[in-house]
């Protein structure tokens, strides 16, 4: 086995499961804030930079 033969390969490896890892990581980033019981935690986060020490 040259060392062409190897590169290609590991190319051809990577153009396919490669993508297919970076299409599962984006879905599963995607959907994780969408979770069910977290609309409570999402909420909190997102309005916490409105909130002071004086509003209690």
């Amino acid at each position: 086995m040259s060392t062409h033969s190897t590169y290609d390969m590991l190319r051809h490896m990577a153009d396919s499961w490669g993508l297919l890892a970076m299409l599962l990581v984006f879905v599963v980033l995607v959907a994780w804030p969408f979770r069910p019981g977290q609309r409570v935690k999402n909420d909190h986060a997102a309005n916490m930079i409105f909130k002071d020490e004086n509003d209690g």
